[in-house]
């Protein structure tokens, strides 16, 4: 038993630190922003918001039934003074006096009504173009939410790349200072002996010195690129799948510039999205201009009343009750005469809005045309500058060899030394980041033409094969003054 429960703890552990090593992958964090990020979360809100615009304008065309009531007490005291003819002497040949007369009467009643009413709409333009508005609403928003999709990925993507480039860069970085930092302390052996002036230690301090300023600006970017993704997906990763050496760069498909911007002319969502809105903007004038139309319903309406009353006049005393019971049924028409010019300049500034509408529309065509050239171009030029930047890190590989065995038999200088280093620094840190901005732009390319879609990640992450551990990167306080 005792040997059983070792084996279970060690199969537990096991398959926790297997967890723990397992690299979260470009889906992995795309799947934890589709539930995190704040943006994505707006426009599912949004979209479920507009949704309900088609119920509320199909409601309106419905039969109306209202129904109100009340019970109540009622105390009325009442008191008038008028002039009476009186016939004192019951004489007919006597003409009557006119008297003054006072009347004072008091009312006790419990009452209640209720009026029930049903009103069917007949003709109302405005109705009808509010329904037909709905639909291009639903649209509308369906267009938005899933352009909101695409941004995500496109974000995600981006967040998701500039961190392991800032990781590379990081790498690099701490790799030049290591190696500056060699290339000092052998100055300073050399100078020691006399073999070098003290003008070559100064110039490899100065390296080792703004190699030092490199690892801390980098150290700075990658903790900025982290931050980006943890606001993204709500959560910090400690390990990233990045692609491998041989990652395949592949040519746009089709391979042609002029048929990716038909297709984002087409269906890039934005595009999409300013069409809708130019007819949501073109309802609106219909709507607006129905107020200089007439409006024809039919309506029914049935009204109850029964009170409870006592009634005193002039001290005498007796029941006043009353019941009532009123059913109508018509057509009512109602016809707009002058409204102050209210009405035309509604109609003014819906034709406004809608011009303002059709030229987001034409920015939109703009935008779509630039943006997918940009990716298309980048997505060509990226490819050709990974190769040639991995030839240039071969090559710069190859120029540091050299100036290093030429300086250790005195044809190169420390100067020289520094420079190939910092060639081949910057060459590597060229070098990983043209791959990821390759593979930005195949997820720009596809956004701009409208045809971005998780399985399109799914595939750049079969590319990510290889488990980076990314260092915990924290600001470092300064040196306390000497004393």
């Amino acid at each position: 038993m005792r040997k059983k429960s070792v084996l279970i703890v060690c199969g537990v552990a096991l398959a926790l630190l297997g967890s723990a090593a397992r690299a979260e992958n470009l889906l992995d964090v795309y799947q934890a922003a589709v539930k995190s990020d704040p943006l994505i979360r707006e426009a599912e809100a949004r979209r479920l918001a507009a949704l309900e615009s088609k119920p509320q304008a199909r409601g309106a065309l419905f039969p109306q039934l209202n129904l109100n009531g009340q019970i109540a007490t009622r105390d009325t005291d009442s008191n008038s003074t008028f002039n009476q003819a009186v016939d004192v002497d019951n004489d007919p040949t006597t003409p009557p006096v006119i008297a003054i007369v006072n009347n004072s009467q008091s009312t006790d009643a419990d009452f209640w009504n209720y009026q029930a009413q049903a009103t069917q709409t007949l003709f109302r333009w405005d109705q009808w173009q509010t329904l037909k508005r709905a639909d291009a609403e639903v649209a509308l928003a369906e267009a938005n939410y899933r352009a909101a999709q695409q941004d995500l990925m496109v974000r995600v993507s981006r967040a998701y790349f500039d961190v392991l480039a800032a990781d590379d860069t990081l790498s690099a970085a701490e790799a030049t200072l290591q190696a500056f930092t060699r290339q000092l302390e052998q100055a300073d052996k050399r100078f020691e002996v006399g073999l070098i002036a003290i003008t070559d230690v100064q110039e490899a301090r100065a390296a080792q010195d703004s190699a030092t300023a490199g690892v801390i600006a980098a150290k700075r970017a990658l903790a900025s690129s982290q931050e980006v993704l943890r606001e993204i997906t709500g959560e910090a990763y400690a390990t990233l799948a990045k692609p491998a050496e041989d990652m395949p760069l592949d040519q746009p498909q089709p391979l042609n510039e002029q048929g990716w911007v038909d297709q984002a002319v087409e269906q890039n969502l934005n595009v999409i999205a300013a069409r809708l809105g130019t007819d949501v903007a073109k309802r609106d004038i219909e709507i607006a201009r129905s107020g200089h139309l007439p409006t024809v319903d039919l309506f029914a309406s049935r009204t109850e009343f029964d009170s409870e009353a006592t009634q005193i006049n002039n001290g005498r005393e007796g029941p006043a009750d009353s019941d009532q019971v009123q059913d109508t049924i018509g057509v009512q028409v109602t016809v707009p005469i002058f409204s102050g010019g209210i009405t035309q300049s509604r109609v003014r500034q819906q034709v406004y809005l809608h011009r303002a509408s059709r030229e987001k529309l034409d920015g939109a065509l703009r935008g779509a045309e630039r943006e997918t050239r940009d990716a298309y171009l980048g997505v060509i030029a990226e490819r050709a500058r990974v190769n040639a930047l991995k030839q240039s890190v071969k090559s710069s590989q190859t120029a540091l060899e050299a100036t290093e065995a030429g300086f250790e038999v005195g044809t190169r200088t420390t100067v020289d030394v520094l420079d190939a280093r910092r060639r081949l620094f910057e060459a590597q840190r060229e070098y990983a980041r043209s791959r990821y901005d390759y593979l930005i732009n195949v997820v720009r390319l596809r956004s701009a033409a409208g045809v971005l879609v998780p399985t399109d990640l799914g595939d750049i992450n079969g590319f990510l094969t290889t488990p980076t551990t990314l260092p915990v990167v924290r600001p470092e306080p300064p040196p306390s003054p000497a004393g």
